[in-house]
């Protein structure tokens, strides 16, 4: 699939070609489309004969050289994210996810059970017991 140029789809191209009309009239619109047609032609132009020329003065080794595996996020979608090493740790941690979800769903069955034997929670529990006091030794002498 090729690349959209600006990623203008159908609508917005309307709009555009709607607020062309408005701002230069119909009589300079095909002449202003002439002139973007050309200036669109000589980019495309010297940007595939600046990649050739870089890809000469590279040398051996770069003949196949695309700018496009220069972008960041191409080059970590082309090299690391179709390598098979990557497919099995995203199997591996997607059985992670499902041992999580499982012992999630254990866990807030076991706090429900308990919430069913002791509907109060703790305090019920100590609600009985009698305070211990805790005496910590000190030297007299040392204050």
């Amino acid at each position: 699939m090729a690349p959209m140029l600006l990623d203008i789809n159908g609508p917005e191209f309307a709009l555009l070609l709607v607020l062309a009309v408005i701002l230069f009239g119909p009589e300079r619109l095909p002449d202003l489309a002439r002139k973007a047609a050309r200036l669109v032609q000589y980019l495309r132009t010297a940007a595939g004969s600046a990649q050739d020329q870089l890809s000469r003065e590279l040398g051996p080794g770069f003949e196949n050289l695309d700018f496009r595996d220069l972008n960041p996020k191409s080059f970590v979608q082309k090299h690391l994210l179709s390598d098979p090493i990557v497919a099995d740790v995203k199997a591996q941690l997607s059985d992670v996810g499902g041992t999580l979800t499982d012992g999630k769903a254990a866990l807030t069955g076991a706090i429900d059970d308990a919430k069913e034997v002791n509907p109060g929670g703790p305090h019920d529990v100590m609600a009985d017991a009698t305070p211990v006091r805790v005496t910590t030794p000190f030297d007299v002498d040392a204050t």
